[in-house]
């Protein structure tokens, strides 16, 4: 079997206007629609390994929500920390817009306390998805990617977003962007994270390129997605080639893809995880870099016809019936 080490952060969610007139939803959110994404989408000789801390007040219930996956490795643990978990308050004004305000407090990994982590989880590949903003520092990253070989993938999301004393997230300019892009070799972002990170996309794809990233692509929620990558980088199989930070910028070939029209548009929470995830595992199975983002682009519809990450996987490889 291969071995994906995933980092991410376990959220319990309460969730307020994603259906008018409706109490509020308590369920997790976070990590877990990443997890229900990746399930659905590895092919069957991957497994995932998370690489997750989890407060110890919801560890039991974090651990049960892992049991239920189908690519769970059987030696998979989460670390539980003596610290309450992080909770989320989401309060939606439209299907993509919302606030959020955080409770809780799990600390992020350092390397001293992850290099032994790394050294005996036998990995093959890397997923991040900054769902804190904090699961690794730009210190720890770099260090991983100095010591391992295998691709990185980082959805970089929650790095531009700070929390105020009250909790609330509020949009904060990422510093060390250069470096932060020479971390990983497959980046993901929205139209929102972008601009606190360059001018418009292609700067930070041309920026990226030139610390040995192969691609970043911009989701752009009803509208689709569009990606930036090496003109020689099609599928997965290319990484083999020789990553060399600081080179002159090769050519970048550009496409926008049109998103999958949606039946019922129910719960909005997670597409960008689910997409995320989907593109990572279509690419691990050998799918070109075009045929994963229509993987992800049709996995992102079916999350949406879909209430919350509980049962997500299933309804995602197309079990259940849409409720």
């Amino acid at each position: 079997m291969k071995r994906l080490g995933v980092f991410g952060t376990f959220v319990w969610d309460e969730i307020h206007g994603r259906e008018a007139g409706r109490a509020p939803v308590h369920e997790w959110g976070g990590v877990t629609y990443s997890l229900a994404g990746l399930d659905a989408a590895l092919p069957d000789d991957w497994e995932i390994v998370p690489l997750m801390k989890v407060g110890s007040d919801l560890a039991t219930r974090a651990r049960e929500h892992l049991g239920t996956l189908r690519h769970l490795a059987p030696d998979a643990a989460l670390v539980e920390v003596p610290y309450p978990n992080h909770r989320v308050e989401l309060r939606y004004y439209s299907d993509e817009r919302r606030t959020e305000l955080l409770s809780g407090h799990v600390p992020g990994w350092n390397w001293p306390a992850l290099k032994p982590l790394i050294a005996t989880s036998r990995l093959d590949a890397i997923y991040v998805n900054f769902l804190s903003g904090w699961e690794l520092d730009l210190e720890t990253a770099q260090a991983l990617r100095r010591s391992f070989a295998g691709p990185m993938y980082a959805d970089l999301h929650m790095l531009v977003m700070a929390v105020r004393e009250d909790g609330l997230r509020v949009p904060k300019p990422l510093s060390h962007v250069r470096e932060w892009c020479g971390c990983f070799d497959l980046l993901q972002a929205n139209e929102d994270e972008i601009r606190l990170m360059a001018p418009d996309s292609l700067a930070l794809a041309a920026t990226a390129m030139h610390e040995g990233a192969r691609c970043l692509v911009v989701t752009l929620g009803q509208r689709g997605a569009v990606y930036f990558a090496a003109s020689d980088f099609h599928r997965l199989d290319d990484l083999r080639r020789a990553r060399v930070p600081g080179a002159s910028v090769s050519p970048i070939k550009t496409e926008l893809i049109p998103a999958e029209p949606v039946a019922t548009a129910l719960d909005p929470t997670g597409c960008g995880d689910v997409w995320g995830a989907t593109y990572f595992s279509r690419l691990l199975a050998g799918d070109t870099l075009h045929d994963a983002i229509r993987a992800a682009h049709r996995a992102a519809a079916r999350n949406v016809e879909h209430r919350g990450a509980s049962g997500l996987a299933d309804h995602l490889r197309g079990k259940l019936s849409v409720t």
